[in-house]
């Protein structure tokens, strides 16, 4: 999965931080979704969208080696990272995310919850469609499930 984002597409719900923490942490917080989504104001209802792309930027810069390829994503071995934070730094889209409840940095798995759950299509997995399909897709499921009287 690569995931892939048309930020005019977003409409700032935020819908995918709530699955993403939900996926990845189990719990109903938005500060913990590993994307982020930056309102631009006072332009009204123009937002952007930031998920890790893997360029492995935080990768290069860690002094421990503690971030690696897993499965075609990066992740953070907490039990090697040392907290000194290179990582934040050196993310170009700042989607490298710190908590005071977590003991290291933590980044994107690529697992998809957001893409899938994305009521406008604005997060797309690029494997699988191109931005132009993403919206139509996201709204012809959205449709169809309403149709069949919503998820049961």
């Amino acid at each position: 999965m690569r995931l892939a984002t048309k930020d005019e597409h977003c409409s700032g719900c935020r819908v995918c931080e709530m699955v993403c923490s939900l996926e990845n942490f189990g719990e109903n917080n938005p500060k913990f979704g590993l994307m982020k989504i930056i309102g631009h104001f006072p332009a009204p209802g123009r937002y952007e969208v930031r998920v890790c792309d893997e360029c492995g930027a935080c990768r290069d810069v860690c002094p421990v080696e503690a971030i690696y390829e897993v499965n075609g994503h990066l992740e953070v071995d907490e039990d090697l990272c040392t907290g000194c934070l290179a990582c934040v730094e050196a993310c170009p889209a700042g989607v490298m995310t710190t908590h005071r409840k977590w003991p290291s940095p933590k980044k994107c798995v690529q697992c998809g919850a957001c893409a899938q759950y994305c009521p406008t299509g604005a997060i797309y997995d690029a494997d699988k469609y191109t931005p132009e399909q993403a919206w139509r897709i996201t709204r012809n499921a959205r449709t169809q499930s309403a149709d069949a009287g919503g998820d049961r």
